[in-house]
C-alpha cells in the first residue's frame, strides 16, 4: 500500500473519531423543543372514562337540575325532547328498530337504543360538547345533563341524583348488543400489550401496473425534468 494511501486512511479515521466526539455530548443536549407538560395541562387532557366508571370525576347531578341546562346548550340542535333537529343526533327513543331494514325501516340508534354503556354518554359530553364550546361545562353540569337526556329514555328518575359512585351502574338496554369480533384473522390476545408492543411489517402484497394506466419506468409525471433540470 502506497505512503499516500495510508495517510489518507489514517486522516479519513481521525475525521470520524473527531465527527463522533462532538455528536456525543450533543445526542444528550436539550435541544429546546418542546416543553415537560406539567400535572394540570396532563390533567385538562386525561378525561376519558371507561366503561366501569374509572376516571368519573366529584360531582353529582339530577334530571331535574339537568332540564334547563340541556334546552340552553343542547336543544338547539338535538330538540327539546331528544328528538334532533333537522340532521342533528336523536338522542331518545329508537327502541327495539335496531333490526329494522330499509325500505321497510331503519334502526334509530340513539343513546338509549344503541349505546351499550352510560359512561359513554358522559364521556362524550364531557370531552367534546356542547358543539361551539367543548370541554366548558362543569362536572356537576355534565352529571345533570347526562342524567336529563337518560331520564328521557327512561332510564333514570327525574330527581335520582347520579355521581361516581352509581353513574355506571346503570344498565342500558342494549349493553349486551355487542360482541367480540369473532373473524379468525383477528386474533383476541389474552392480554393486551401496552409498551414496546411487536410489529408485523411483513409485505403480503404489492400493488401492480395497470396497462394504459400505470407508467413504465421510462415514463416520468409531465413537469418532473423541468424540475430536475432547475
Amino acid at each position: 500500500m502506497s505512503v499516500c494511501a495510508t495517510s489518507m486512511r489514517k486522516l479519513f479515521a481521525g475525521c470520524a473519531l473527531l465527527v463522533l466526539a462532538q455528536a456525543a455530548p450533543a445526542a444528550a443536549e436539550d435541544l429546546g423543543l418542546g416543553v415537560v407538560p406539567t400535572p394540570e395541562q396532563i390533567a385538562g387532557w386525561d378525561k376519558d372514562i371507561r366503561p366501569d366508571g374509572v376516571g368519573l370525576p366529584d360531582g353529582s347531578g339530577t334530571a331535574e337540575e339537568g332540564e334547563p341546562l340541556y334546552l340552553e346548550k343542547c336543544a338547539y340542535c338535538h330538540g327539546d325532547f331528544g328528538e334532533g333537529v333537522g340532521r342533528w343526533p336523536v338522542l331518545a327513543g329508537g327502541f327495539d328498530t335496531l333490526s329494522e331494514q330499509w325500505p321497510e325501516g331503519r334502526p334509530e340508534k340513539t343513546v338509549g337504543s344503541y349505546w351499550p354503556y352510560s359512561s359513554t354518554l358522559f364521556d362524550y359530553i364531557w370531552r367534546a360538547m356542547p358543539f361551539p364550546e367543548p370541554k366548558s361545562l362543569t362536572p356537576d353540569e355534565v352529571y345533570a345533563i347526562s342524567a336529563y337526556i337518560l331520564y328521557l329514555n327512561d332510564l333514570v328518575e327525574y330527581d335520582q341524583r347520579l355521581d361516581k359512585t352509581n353513574f355506571a351502574q346503570i344498565e342500558m338496554p342494549n349493553r349486551d348488543g355487542f360482541i367480540m369480533d369473532p373473524r379468525p384473522d383477528v386474533p383476541i390476545p389474552e392480554k393486551p400489550c401496552m409498551k414496546d408492543c411487536p410489529v408485523d411489517t411483513t409485505v403480503i402484497g404489492r400493488a401492480g401496473q395497470v396497462e394504459g394506466a400505470t407508467p413504465g419506468e421510462d415514463v416520468q409525471p409531465a413537469g418532473i425534468e423541468m424540475y430536475l433540470g432547475e
